[in-house]
């Protein structure tokens, strides 16, 4: 079997190989950059990456490495408006990790490795045509040598500037935001200092300020700094700088100190009308990019990677339809618009220029966060558990599409092991044994139905594909013959 390529070893590429080297599937992971990532970058890992990722196995050295974030409070100066608790998310993973991206990279590389596949470093894709059975593809070594390979899969998961998007010509709609942005990564000193448990978002008419906290005493802070130079870039900011928009915007005694990344953005906000063509897929950031707010990013580029993953293996092994491979797109893209939607209302609410549009924000965001039910609702919008795919072609049934809360899983999650198959809930054990007994490539034995009194075929990523009343077999029978 021949190789699978995957261009891009950031954490959405090393998330797709890990999974895919998993399930026994042979891949091979390229990147153009000669080391691994060396800032921060990405800060936050949240809830369902780490559900997700409870299956690869590698969860423990992540909560072990990171920082856990409980809260995120938004202030006017020192004036709190209100705090949405992340120890309200669904999950077993009710806080937000903070993680620098680097540390993400380096976890997941070592996981990579222990898999026996190692990133080929300073390889370029440099083109590739597709084929009915797979995909001819040049590589461009260091030395200026070309390799020509052929692979049944390629997978872009190369970033903003993507090749392999490039390469299929997809358009990446959107566009760049006006306003500049400063980033720092420093240490707080002072009485009123940030906590360090929660991320403290400051409103203030100049603009936001938002101070992440990091792990070792660090926080990330990020904040707008006026509208971009058309001419072009400003140089980076200073500590001085930092300190005197922390000085306006938090008030109070506070201070920065030690700075270990000072630099700027700019945010894009684009996408992707689908996901792939034929051969040959994209996930992350070369699939779709927006504001950071909420840190939504990277989280769902490494959700792509699980959802495609499981599909693929499926695929390859026999165990599944190529018709599943249909589904990853439009699944995903719908995510993708969610939080490209999500991202940009938030973005807009914290950068409201008109006075009396800040002061009526202020007064709603107090009244609506002293509410149970939004701060609910808002955490677990942020942890990423309340997504779904209740519209996707492999979702029947009332209900279908959700996520299963892990604690109902009485086991191991599905997809935990080395083989991904759907797992079934049932009363009616025996006859589901001998359900599973006829689709073995696709159904796990079958455990004691939870919840509601329904039959649930759970798929390998924890999401219900088919929901059907409790003796409906008839049901499970067509779903299982249209993935076979």
């Amino acid at each position: 079997m021949a190789d699978i390529l995957i261009v891009g070893a950031g954490p959405v590429g090393l998330t797709m190989a890990a999974e895919l080297a998993r399930y026994g599937v042979p891949v091979r992971i390229v990147d153009r950059a000669a080391q691994a990532t060396q800032t921060s970058k990405a800060l936050v890992v949240w809830s369902r990456t780490l559900e997700l990722m409870d299956r690869m196995g590698c969860t423990p050295a992540f909560l072990d490495a990171g920082l856990r974030a409980h809260a995120a409070a938004m202030r006017s100066g020192t004036t709190l408006l209100g705090r949405a608790r992340f120890d309200d998310i669904r999950s077993p993973y009710n806080f937000a990790l903070m993680l620098p991206q680097r540390d993400t990279e380096r976890l997941l590389s070592l996981h990579l490795r222990s898999l026996g596949v190692e990133v080929e470093r300073q390889v370029e894709l440099a083109a590739f045509a597709e084929g009915p059975d797979g995909v001819e593809a040049r590589l461009r070594h260091p030395d200026g040598r070309e390799e020509r390979v052929h692979a049944p899969w390629l997978i872009g998961c190369d970033g903003a500037h993507s090749a392999v998007r490039h390469g299929l010509g997809f358009e990446f709609r959107g566009s760049a935001q006006e306003d500049d942005w400063l980033l720092a990564d420093i240490r707080f000193e002072g009485r009123d200092r940030p906590a360090p448990d929660e991320v403290s978002i400051f409103l203030h008419r100049d603009g936001p300020l938002v101070a992440f906290p990091m792990p070792g005493g660090r926080a990330r802070v990020v904040a707008t700094v006026g509208k971009a130079d058309p001419g072009g870039a400003r140089p980076d900011p200073s500590l001085s700088d930092v300190q005197a928009l922390v000085d306006r915007r938090c008030g109070g005694d506070m201070r920065v100190a030690d700075p270990a990344w000072l630099s700027r953005f700019r945010i894009n906000e684009r996408k992707v009308a689908r996901y792939g063509r034929g051969r040959v897929f994209l996930a992350g950031d070369a699939a779709h990019v927006h504001s950071p707010a909420g840190g939504q990013g990277m989280n769902t580029g490494m959700q792509d990677a699980f959802n495609l993953a499981w599909k693929l293996a499926m695929v390859v092994r026999g165990q599944g339809a190529a018709a599943l491979l249909d589904s990853y797109s439009p699944e995903r893209s719908a995510v993708g618009d969610m939080v490209l939607r999500n991202a940009t209302r938030l973005t807009d609410i914290a950068t409201l220029s008109a006075p009396a549009a800040q002061a009526a924000r202020n007064v709603a965001l107090r009244l609506l966060l002293s509410l149970h039910t939004v701060q609910d609702r808002l955490a677990n919008m942020m942890g990423e558990v309340e997504i779904g795919y209740a519209g996707s072609p492999l979702s029947v049934g009332h209900g279908a599409g959700a996520r299963v809360v892990p604690e109902h899983y009485g086991g191991s999650a599905p997809g935990s092991g080395g083989t991904p198959r759907f797992l079934l809930f049932t009363d009616d054990v025996r006859r589901g044994t001998a359900v599973a007994a006829r689709y073995p490539q696709l159904l796990d034995a079958p455990r004691k139905a939870v919840g509601p009194d329904r039959l649930l075929a759970v798929r390998p990523d924890g999401y219900i594909g088919l929901s059907a009343p409790p003796g409906d077999w008839d049901a499970l029978e067509a779903y299982l013959r249209r993935l076979a």
